[in-house]
């Protein structure tokens, strides 16, 4: 029931985006950045801080039903 409630959240957070043409940007995204985060940003990859920031938003993205079981089981999966 949970994971409906957020893919709910989710569609309907994306719906002025995927749904406007022009060049104006969407009124609110707020959904979508509740589930992705913020700590992607200024992460190069490049130290164990980094990794951590690319992890938790992983977490976010696979948590909020975007990719797949097998597309989040993957990740960190291959060395």
């Amino acid at each position: 029931m949970k994971r409906l409630r957020i893919r709910m959240m989710l569609a309907a957070a994306l719906m002025p985006v995927l749904s406007a043409c022009g060049t104006s940007h969407p009124a609110d995204v707020s959904g979508l950045r509740r589930v992705v985060g913020t700590d992607l940003i200024g992460a190069r990859g490049a130290t164990a801080e980094d990794q951590r920031k690319i992890d938790r938003t992983v977490v976010g993205i696979c948590a909020g039903g975007i990719w797949t079981r097998a597309e989040c089981g993957r990740h960190g999966g291959a060395k």
